[in-house]
């Protein structure tokens, strides 16, 4: 395994990708969110069910995913941690990291909701980082 030490610039890099990526998402920017993701990524975010392709898929499903929470105030968040990235030659950087997703209502504590490995292949374009693919696989 590459030591992170090696690359503490695309470390840096990634983990501020993610920061921006997962406040996007937590403040339902769900368009901006799907912006994260190239063109034509996949996310595969839910066991047992297809991915969703393409940027207007993923905001369909992302759509999808929010409906079932209309009327709960609830406030998500999720926390990428223990990031572990991988530059390959070809350009691409594969990441896996753990997600946990918290979940916290007026009135009552927060709530610890789902615990994942997020498995993702970052690339460049026009000089920032975009999700080709994501895969969630959830504990």
């Amino acid at each position: 395994m590459t030591s992170t030490y090696a690359h503490a610039d695309l470390y840096a890099e990634v983990q501020h990708f993610y920061a921006r990526q997962m406040q996007l998402l937590d403040a339902r920017k769900l368009e901006a969110y799907a912006d994260t993701f190239t063109a034509d990524a996949e996310f595969a975010h839910t066991p047992g069910r297809e991915p969703a392709r393409t940027r207007p898929g993923i905001l369909r499903d992302l759509h999808a995913v929010h409906e079932r929470f209309e009327g709960d105030p609830q406030q998500r968040r999720h926390l990428f941690t223990m990031i572990d990235i991988e530059p390959t030659p070809e350009g691409p950087i594969r990441s896996t990291c753990y997600a946990l997703i918290v979940t916290t209502r007026p009135g009552a504590g927060p709530e610890l909701v789902r615990s994942c490995v997020v498995h993702d292949v970052l690339v460049r374009e026009d000089g920032e980082l975009r999700n080709r693919s994501r895969q969630v696989e959830h504990d």
